[in-house]
């Protein structure tokens, strides 16, 4: 049973799991950094052009995961119980500058199928709590099959060590548990270090898992489907690349011509390729026993339509409008249709956030019961804020919202919210409004000089203008 394992025997089972899946995980981020090995290429083909050809990458992964990504920005946090965003949540989140963390930990969920979130104490006592996002090519998380919660996480990386012979590579590791945090040197053996007995009763790093399944509770790349599109894609694009070097010079043919009779300006004889793409060849004998001539030229189109092809594929698996591919029809989309192409994208973006808005809520309450010592309970109830992953128009947006302050369906903190005001725009506008609300009570009750600015003053003390007189 796991639950009777020792925290060394955690580690080790937990490194022999991430030990596993390690090469898919490399090759998954090959494919979103376009550095993937070309397929589909024959092997002796290959070898008979050596280093003269290069790999043209159609980097459909990227676009993949960015398209989506590019959508996704957190604002804020707000509990069920209050109207607005919570302040000291939002501290947290930009002293730990997730704004950049949190892009980033998007990127690699999408990418390799989960990232990581860790919370622990700052060394700052007066400081929030400490929030890093870490890489699946490092962290490894068992999930317990009855109650769907994380066991043990395990994270391991190597230091450079300066040596009298060069670099030497350390390996450490840490292992977090329920209540427990072990620190470990691997060196071979496991030589346990630090020891942080934190009694938090959960394990303080949370998953950032992409489209988890009842069978893979730690998800499912967002490039399982492009893949061999896109393997297919830089095939074809190769291809089309190497027989344009035939194609831009045609192939030229003579007969009653001699290899030895191509030599260049120094007497030495021409290679082959120089023979080829040579502008001018010439000969001592006769024209009348000399043919020279060239092959006709052909189009690379069937090239072009196998990529277009491939490019409706990756369109329809992955709802990518037709425009984010570079291929469209002869009339150009109006605003309406290009909304409506974004609308599966669309759709996808906001369930990443609603997944994701669970996760960032857990490492929210972590952060609270780490700074405080104790569970809030009013954060069980809290709400990650999400900016509107579609693009309509600012003024299409803003007559929206008008009309529905109109007809009284929201306030005006909701519309400033839903125009995507940040949370300190929307505290200097409250300012602003609750001053110039004040003002006009001054007014209204008879204070003129409130609309003029404020009152003259002698020894400290407003002056009265009626005593004045």
């Amino acid at each position: 049973m796991a639950d009777d394992l020792t925290p060394l025997e955690w580690a080790v089972r937990l490194k022999r799991r991430h030990e596993a899946e390690l090469d898919k995980l490399r090759a998954l981020d090959a494919y979103y950094e376009g550095i993937q090995p070309l397929a589909y290429m024959h092997p002796e083909l290959m070898a008979e052009l050596g280093d003269r050809i290069k790999a043209v990458v159609v980097n459909w992964p990227r676009l993949v995961v960015d398209a989506v990504e590019e959508r996704i920005d957190l604002e804020g946090f707000r509990r069920d119980s209050d109207s607005e965003a919570d302040s000291k949540l939002w501290e947290f989140w930009q002293y730990n500058n997730l704004d950049e963390g949190s892009q980033q930990a998007h990127v690699d969920a999408m990418v390799m199928r989960r990232s990581f979130v860790t919370v622990g104490a700052n060394p700052d006592e007066d400081a929030p709590p400490l929030i890093t996002v870490e890489s699946p090519l490092q962290m490894y998380a068992d999930i317990d099959p009855a109650t769907r919660r994380v066991r043990a996480v395990l994270r391991r990386w190597y230091d450079d060590k300066s040596a009298d012979e060069g670099v030497e590579r350390e390996q450490f590791a840490t292992l977090y548990l329920p209540n427990d945090t072990f620190h470990y040197k691997i060196d071979g053996e496991w030589e346990e270090g630090d020891h942080d007995e934190h009694n938090l009763g959960v394990v303080p790093v949370v998953p950032l898992v992409n489209r988890p399944r009842l069978m893979e509770p730690l998800g499912v790349s967002e490039l399982a489907d492009v893949m061999p599109l896109s393997d297919a894609a830089c095939k074809v694009a190769t291809d089309m690349m190497v027989a344009a070097e035939y194609h831009a010079v045609p192939r030229r043919w003579v007969f009653g011509a001699d290899k030895k009779d191509f030599v260049g300006p120094d007497g030495k004889p021409l290679t082959t390729w120089q023979q080829i793409m040579g502008r001018l060849w010439a000969n001592e004998q006769g024209p009348q026993d000399i043919a020279a001539g060239q092959f006709p030229e052909s189009d690379l189109s069937n090239f072009h339509n196998t990529i277009n092809a491939l490019a409706r594929l990756v369109a329809s698996l992955t709802g990518l409008p037709p425009h984010y591919l570079g291929y469209s029809t002869e009339n150009p989309a109006s605003a309406d249709a290009i909304r409506s192409s974004e609308a599966r994208l669309v759709k996808r973006a906001e369930r990443k956030m609603r997944a994701w808005g669970g996760s960032w809520e857990q490492v929210m309450r972590l952060a609270e019961r780490i700074r405080d010592g104790k569970w809030n309970d009013k954060s069980r109830g809290l709400e990650a804020i999400w900016r509107d992953a579609s693009t309509p128009t600012e003024a299409a947006k803003a007559d929206a919202v008008v009309k529905k302050v109109q007809a009284q369906i929201i306030d005006a903190e909701q519309a400033w919210e839903d125009l995507g005001y940040t949370f300190a725009q929307r505290e200097r506008m409250r300012e602003r409004k609750k001053a110039a609300e004040e003002s006009m009570a001054r007014v209204m009750s008879g204070d003129l000089a409130a609309t003029v600015g404020p009152k003259p003053e002698r020894d400290g003390q407003p002056v009265d203008d009626e005593l004045e007189e």
